[in-house]
């Protein structure tokens, strides 16, 4: 039976944090626990906890995958410091952070004590209150500038660039073709429909990726951000949540997931310049990983399963109808 943490379990990190007695109510993530807890006696009365505990990750194990390469699984408090550091220097807004402790003293895993954002996440305000969510749209893109208006000459996680890391590979070209082809192996094993056209996929791929022209320079990118990544403030700011896999790399790459998570609003976000070859790669790319990934967390106790096989027969849907007719 997975474990989570319970309100005792957290006392002391949430004491060293705030000093006041806190009640701790648990929400699942699935790379991290989430809980969020309400305080008696101190100015702030709800924080949030972030615990980067194993027993709190559905995602299979990653065993002999570099930490550092871009597309490695992004979790824990060094990464998470990064992107927050990265982003609040920018000007972009995200949780502030109260609290970090990766010395497992107080508690038995990486946590992070963070504001906990008055509002609700930019998916669900913009089925209730479309005019403030477009309004939160606007100023999304004005992030998404500042972000991917920083230029690196390396790509790779800021965590891993902090520390003087170099990531793996020649390109992100390179790299997003090496995945694709990883996870159209997995695919093809798991989803029929794949299996049937694999060899039809694995030359478009490579086919996209010979028109590929090399680049210089990289842009800053949440690379996972949807509607849901979203928060909304009281005041109708969004806050930028989810960070930890926040790196330098192609923001073609961004745009892609932009793209199919918002749907007839992405654009809003949309901006001229792009290399229409990288998004025609990475967009292929793209629908593979989520025909794998969610396959793959189906293979361990992942709760909401069927939201998972939705992702899965969705995307195997929009990676057939990107082949050649």
């Amino acid at each position: 039976m997975r474990q989570f943490a319970e309100g005792e379990a957290l006392s002391g990190v949430v004491r060293e944090a705030l000093g006041a007695a806190a009640r701790v109510v648990g929400v699942g993530g699935s790379k991290k626990g989430v809980y969020r807890v309400h305080t008696d006696g101190s100015p702030v009365t709800r924080v949030i906890v972030y615990s980067w505990a194993e027993d709190e990750n559905f995602w299979p194990g990653a065993d002999g995958v570099d930490p550092a390469h871009p597309f490695a699984p992004a979790s824990g408090l060094a990464p998470f410091l990064a992107a927050q550091r990265t982003l609040d220097g920018l000007g972009v807004r995200v949780p502030a952070v109260l609290f970090s402790d990766a010395g497992r003293t107080r508690y038995p895993a990486d946590v992070a004590v963070v504001e906990d954002v008055p509002g609700d996440t930019l998916e669900a305000l913009l089925e209730s209150d479309p005019v403030r969510g477009s309004a939160a749209m606007d100023e999304l893109a004005v992030m998404l500038d500042v972000m991917h208006g920083q230029r690196g000459p390396r790509y790779g996680r800021v965590d891993v660039l902090e520390r003087g890391g170099t990531a793996a590979g020649e390109s992100c070209r390179q790299l997003v073709l090496e995945r694709a082809l990883d996870d159209l192996a997995e695919a093809a094993e798991r989803e029929p429909r794949i299996g049937a056209v694999a060899d039809a996929l694995r030359d478009r791929l490579r086919e996209l990726a010979a028109r590929v022209a090399p680049r210089t320079g990289h842009g800053l990118i949440h690379g996972e951000l949807g509607p849901d990544h979203v928060l909304v403030d009281t005041d109708g700011h969004p806050v930028l949540i989810d960070i930890e896999g926040l790196m330098y790399f192609d923001v073609e790459w961004e745009h892609v997931f932009l793209r199919l998570r918002f749907g007839e609003r992405y654009p809003a976000l949309a901006r001229p310049g792009l290399d229409p070859a990288r998004l025609d790669l990475y967009a292929l790319a793209t629908h593979l990983s989520l025909v794998a990934g969610p396959l793959r967390l189906l293979d361990g106790d992942f709760p909401h399963r069927e939201v998972m096989r939705g992702i899965a027969d969705h995307n195997a849907a929009a990676a057939l109808a990107l082949l050649p007719r």
